[in-house]
Formats: structure tokens, C-alpha cells, sequence
């Protein structure tokens, strides 16, 4: 069995539809493959969710085939969140939920995820596994064995009464204007639910998807609109999700944005304010260093990953911690469910603001953000950052000057040939200096 994979990345299989694996004749394949591995006992199930972009539904009928294949039953779901498949997957008892869904990018791009029994990402060992199985002839199970397909007709409302119940009953959204954005996703017929079954009155946004308007100048990653809507209509605040649901960036009542660094200190005040220990908190190397001075204000340690959902998850069961997140709106509440997802982690925040009867901007306020400046420094080789002494020299002589007031974090993509240069401190313009003084050290060094 080979040690390095060959398709799966951080987050299970993506790329734009047609290319390298995202074609239904590998697709096929890999349901097979995942049918062998996962589900290896007779009248195994496994739980297939998907997104609304158009290729879905080819991507869903090639899992089907090869998962039939391989004797397993098929549970389908129709477009759901990502973290409702984790979470009927584990309701269901069911041997593996697989999404497809290619999250925040754009239509053209698709991609292939599961989830375990427990709900959770798949460990590297079962990945390897399935990949070494992908170099098998694929040998279809004799005609009695062959696995039956099955719709989940109510998995809609089943998610929705599992998100409700993760706030405490007796909170009434009443009197809450909020505006949704569903990024024309898979949440666009369940989050303006979740939150109008509970009082909220909800302008909802992003909730006509056709199949290729999925997060189209809309969601977590374009929340524009979304600001000028809260504002429009005198919201509360509002909710940005992602193409699949498991990303949240909100707008405050002034038109603000409202990160995942600092939604995940809402989240971790509003455990310690009920009486939860909560003194471990996950963030990534791009968490916002005024995210750590926060949390430190009240005795609470930021514990730093690789970006990346699955990277944050590694580091809470290492520290023993309960909630970690991203920047970018990947929030984990593990007290809650088993995975990143953004309509249990603005549920959080939204019942922190009526219990506290406090603004969303006046609980984001605590915390102060340091300005970050970003540099993607484009590579044609690979160099070892750390070997190098005119790097690490001027990396040396960049957080003298920044002291405890600001850090460096230099490194490379997992996804494009760059290498990426971050310097955060006080001054931004101070920032943006020694950020390019590094960016052209590190440019000099690939000419030598």
C-alpha cells in the first residue's frame, strides 16, 4: 500500500469537473473502492449528500452504481449542508457518509468527501486504504448481493430539529431580524427554517439555486451584498453560509463583518459565561493574533494548527479542546456535533445575543484585530525555508522589530506554487514594510 496518496487532499477529492478524478468514470471507481473498505459486513449503508451544483447529480448516480456494486445500500439525501451528512450518518448508524460538494469554489469545480460512522473526517490509514483498493479490478458482487438504493425523505426536517436542539430550549429568537445568505446552496432549504421555527423574523438571500449560481456574489466568501441587505432593511445582523454549510462569516447591525476568529471568541465566551471549563481553544496560523490576546484577557490559551479544517480537528483531540475554528468561518463545537458547521455555530452566537442582550457588535468588539498583511510570493522551485540563512536572517530581524506586538508566518501552498509571506502587527503600515522586505528577500534567494 503506497504511502502518499494520490487523490485525496486535505479535505477528500476536488477539482474542476472533467479533469484528473472528478470524472464519473473515476467517480464510479471510487464508490466501489469506499464500498470494499468502509462497509465490509453485509446490508452495510452508506449515506450519499450532495450540493446544487448541476454535476451533482451525474457524480450522485456514478457513486450509486459503484457503491451497488460492491453489495452496499445507498441512503440518499438530495442537496444537504455537509454537517447534516455527518450528523444522519451517525443517526442512520451507517458505515460512511459521502458529500459531493466542492464548498466555497465555484460551479465549474466538484469534489468528493466522507465522513465515518462517528461523523467525522475520514483517518489517512482508511484514505490510503482506499486508494490502494482503487488499483483493484473493479468486480461487481454477484446479482443477490447487490446493494438497493433508498431516499431519505425527511432528512431535511431531521437536521433542522438536530440544529434547534443545540441552543437551550427555552431561548425565543422573537424580536431578531436577521438576513440569511444561503450562497444559492445546500443549506437553502434549511437554514432559513432553523432560525424562522425558532421566532426570527428572516429576510433570506442566496436561496434560488439553478446549479451554477452557487456561491455566486454571494455566501462567506463574497458577503457584500449581504452587508448592503443588513443595512437596507435594518437588521439585527446577518448570516453568510458557503456552498455547503459548513462556513459562517456574519454582518453585524452597522454593515461590519464579523470573522470566524471572532466569532470563535464569542463561542468561547458564551461557554465560560454559563460555568464550562474552556481553557483550550484551536485556531490555525492565520488566526488573528488579537484572537490569542483575547482569549488570554480571560484565561483561555490559543492552540495553533495548519489551516485547514481537518488540521484544527487533529489539534483539538491532541489538547483535549472542545471548540476550534478558522478565520474563514470553519467553526468546530465538538460539545454539539462532529464537524465544522456553520448553522450550529451561528445558532451559538445568535443565542449568546439574547441571553446577554447584547449587539453582535458589542460582544465582537472585545476583540481588538492586529492588521495582517498577506504576499503570495510565486515560486518555479521549491526551497527549504528553513535551511535558508538569508531567509531565516531576515525573518530574525523582522520579529525583533515587531517584539510581542506582532509575528511572521511564512509558508508554502499545498495547492498552487507560491509561497505565502504574513506579517501582523500594530502599525499596518509598519505590516506592509517588512512584509515586502521579506517577500523580496525570499524572491532574491529563488534567483541565486
Amino acid at each position: 500500500m503506497t504511502k502518499q496518496r494520490r487523490y485525496f487532499g486535505t479535505d477528500g477529492i476536488r477539482g474542476r469537473v472533467g479533469d484528473g478524478a472528478v470524472t464519473p468514470d473515476f467517480v464510479l471507481k471510487l464508490g466501489w473502492a469506499v464500498g470494499r473498505v468502509l462497509a465490509k459486513e453485509r446490508n452495510s449503508r452508506v449515506i450519499i449528500g450532495k450540493d446544487t451544483r448541476i454535476s451533482g447529480y451525474m457524480f450522485e448516480s456514478a457513486l450509486q452504481a459503484g457503491l451497488s456494486a460492491a453489495g452496499v445500500d445507498i441512503y440518499l439525501l438530495g442537496p444537504m449542508p455537509t454537517p447534516a451528512v455527518a450528523y444522519l450518518t451517525r443517526t442512520f448508524h451507517a458505515q460512511a457518509g459521502i458529500v459531493i460538494s466542492a464548498s466555497h469554489n465555484p460551479y465549474h469545480d466538484n469534489g468528493i468527501k466522507f465522513f465515518s460512522a462517528q461523523g467525522t473526517k475520514l483517518p489517512d490509514e482508511i484514505e490510503l486504504e482506499i486508494e490502494a483498493m482503487l488499483e483493484q479490478p473493479l468486480k461487481t458482487v454477484d446479482s443477490t448481493r447487490l446493494g438497493k438504493a433508498h431516499r431519505i425523505g425527511d432528512a431535511a426536517g431531521r437536521y433542522i430539529e438536530f440544529c434547534k436542539s443545540t441552543i437551550p430550549s427555552g431561548i425565543d429568537l422573537s424580536g431578531l431580524k436577521l438576513v440569511v445568505d444561503c450562497a444559492h446552496g445546500a443549506t437553502y432549504h434549511v437554514a432559513p427554517d432553523v432560525f424562522k421555527e425558532l421566532g426570527a423574523q428572516v429576510i433570506v438571500m442566496g436561496a434560488e439555486p439553478d446549479g451554477f449560481n452557487i456561491n455566486l456574489n454571494c455566501g462567506s466568501t463574497e458577503p457584500r451584498l449581504l452587508q448592503q441587505a443588513v443595512l437596507e432593511n435594518k437588521a439585527d445582523l446577518g448570516l453568510a453560509l458557503d456552498g455547503d454549510g459548513d462556513r459562517i462569516i456574519m454582518v453585524d447591525h452597522r454593515g461590519e463583518i464579523v470573522d470566524g476568529d471572532e466569532l470563535l471568541f464569542i463561542i468561547a465566551r458564551a461557554r465560560q459565561r454559563i460555568g464550562a471549563s474552556m481553557p483550550d481553544v484551536v485556531g490555525t496560523q492565520m488566526s488573528n493574533l488579537g484572537l490569542e490576546h483575547a482569549l488570554a484577557k480571560f484565561d483561555m490559551s490559543l492552540h495553533r494548527a495548519k489551516v485547514g479544517d481537518r488540521y484544527v480537528m487533529e489539534k483539538l483531540q491532541q489538547v483535549g479542546g472542545l471548540l476550534g475554528g478558522e478565520a474563514s468561518g470553519h467553526i468546530i463545537c465538538l460539545d454539539k456535533t462532529s464537524t465544522g458547521d456553520g448553522i450550529v455555530a451561528a445558532l451559538q452566537v445568535v443565542a449568546e445575543i439574547q441571553q446577554t442582550n447584547n449587539s453582535l457588535h458589542e460582544l465582537r468588539s472585545v476583540v481588538t484585530k492586529y492588521p495582517q498583511h498577506l504576499i503570495n510570493v510565486r515560486v518555479n522551485k521549491m526551497i527549504d525555508l528553513n535551511k535558508n540563512a538569508e531567509i531565516n536572517q531576515a525573518i530574525a530581524s523582522v520579529e525583533k522589530r515587531l517584539g510581542d506586538e506582532g509575528r511572521v508566518l511564512l509558508r508554502a501552498s499545498g495547492t498552487e506554487p507560491v509561497i505565502r509571506v504574513m506579517v501582523e502587527g500594530i502599525d499596518a503600515t509598519l505590516t506592509k514594510q517588512l512584509a515586502e522586505e521579506l517577500a523580496s528577500v525570499i524572491e532574491q534567494e529563488l534567483k541565486n
